[in-house]
């Protein structure tokens, strides 16, 4: 058994999959073995992943016959995966040589279910570290504890799977795996069962992934329809918080989140597509009225003036409309 497996999915980024193969390649050992996943590239991507899979130490091809997104991709990536322990990479960032062995160090140190990591990002030539909202480092602790306070940003609000590290037990017992189709958000959903179900965590900050923004290609640049997942990504993690032994304590966090995520976009309306644009708002009405309302009711009333009147308009716009169609 390889002491690391690392998940890495591909998707048309033939520009920057040298970078990031590179960096595995300065990060390679023994027993290290790197998953890399063709999510049905059309550009040159596949003819790169297939010299690495030749070249690269611990390479291990994987060929999707249909593109199926980046949680489908990451999960037949870890259907894949043989390592001890887990880490993810994307295929446009990269690495800084020897990150892998740090962060595996620590996590055998620490002894526990995962460890969480700061990054980089990476803005044309401007770099800034990026911290994880967790203020003790190197210490153990209940992954639950780092999930409120509800007004502020937490463990949760950094959902990256690529910054950090993970135990096998936690593949095992299907906390590691995504929901299969979401084309964005898959990680909130993923970032919350984890801190939820999970029984231990660190923070040791170790900022050594490279987190390239503003690429043309990236889903979050693109405003189509594979956009708006990030309401059925929120409406798993209501529907998982709903069911938690805590629920009370959860709910107003995972309300507010959903509810910011909504104003974001709102905000930045008007880069979709103009029928996408009103399937959003027909879309984050109904998911308001989806929420448990007293909630609602609070996390609207904590929230700046300019978003709650953002999301008042959509959910007037909603209570609108049902009460023209009973009358």
């Amino acid at each position: 058994m390889p002491k690391l497996s690392v998940v890495v999915p591909f998707y048309n980024v033939q520009t920057y999959a040298p970078d990031a193969l590179k960096s595995l390649a300065l990060n390679a050992r023994d027993d290290f073995e790197f998953v890399l996943v063709d999510d049905c590239s059309t550009d040159g991507t596949p003819a790169l992943l297939e010299r690495a899979a030749r070249e690269l130490p611990g390479a291990v091809h994987v060929r999707h016959e249909r593109n199926g997104g980046l949680a489908t991709a990451r999960n037949t990536g870890l259907d894949a995966a043989r390592g001890e322990y887990l880490a993810f990479l994307d295929g446009d960032d990269w690495l800084a040589p020897g990150h892998l062995a740090r962060m595996l160090a620590a996590i055998e140190a620490l002894s526990c279910d995962f460890i969480r990591t700061d990054h980089v990002k990476c803005t044309g030539r401007a770099r800034s570290v990026q911290r994880v909202p967790y203020g003790p480092q190197g210490v153990v602790a209940d992954p639950r504890t780092a999930i409120l306070p509800a007004d502020r940003a937490t463990s949760v609000d950094y959902p990256y799977a690529w910054a950090g590290m993970y135990h096998r037990r936690l593949l095992d017992s299907g906390l590691l795996r995504f929901t299969d189709g979401l084309r964005t958000a898959e990680d909130r959903p993923w970032i919350w069962r984890l801190h939820r179900e999970a029984e231990s965590f660190a923070v040791v900050g170790l900022p050594g992934v490279f987190y390239r923004r503003g690429v043309s290609t990236s889903l979050t640049q693109i405003g189509d329809e594979r956009q708006l997942d990030f309401i059925k990504a929120f409406d798993e993690v209501l529907s998982d918080v709903r069911e938690d032994r805590e629920s009370e304590l959860f709910l107003p966090k995972a309300v507010r989140t959903y509810c910011a995520i909504i104003a974001h976009h709102f905000g930045s309306i008007g880069r979709f597509e103009p029928a996408v644009a009103r399937k959003l708002r027909s879309m984050s009405a109904a998911a308001l009225g989806r929420m448990p309302q007293d909630v609602l009711d609070r996390v609207l009333d904590s929230m700046d003036a300019e978003r709650a009147a953002v999301l008042r308009r959509v959910r007037g716009g909603r209570r609108r409309a049902l009460a023209g169609a009973a009358s």
